[in-house]
């Protein structure tokens, strides 16, 4: 099996809607560190499991200094993000999705808890 990862950086804004009083209820901003994990049993025919600048462009394309609201029609809480990513970049099975300092969300496709990386 082949594992590769892509860590990058993302701006972006969004609004929580809780059933409970919060500040993250009105529209603020992040700079998320977002880490994506894909894996592969072959790779392509340019050797690659898929290429780290799709990955970037799967994610920073759609998310990037944009609100997270527009683009989704989830909760864009940090868990939603990181299983919203997963779904969107090809052979991903986890996304690290670390909204601020210290506040972590991971998302792992199911039969994939114990991957390797």
């Amino acid at each position: 099996m082949y594992y590769v990862s892509k860590r990058m950086e993302i701006a972006f804004a969004h609004k929580l809607y809780l059933d409970y009083e919060s500040k993250c209820t009105r529209l603020h901003g992040h700079n998320a560190i977002v880490t994506v994990f894909c894996c592969s049993d072959r790779l392509d025919a340019n050797g690659m499991v898929v290429d780290f600048k799709h990955i970037k462009e799967a994610v920073t394309s759609q998310l990037d200094h944009s609100c997270a609201n527009d683009i989704t029609t989830l909760n864009p809480t940090a868990e939603n993000l990181a299983r919203w990513i997963c779904d969107r970049v090809p052979h991903c099975y986890k996304v690290m999705f670390q909204e601020s300092e210290g506040n972590v969300a991971v998302y792992v496709k199911d039969g994939f808890e114990n991957a390797a990386l």
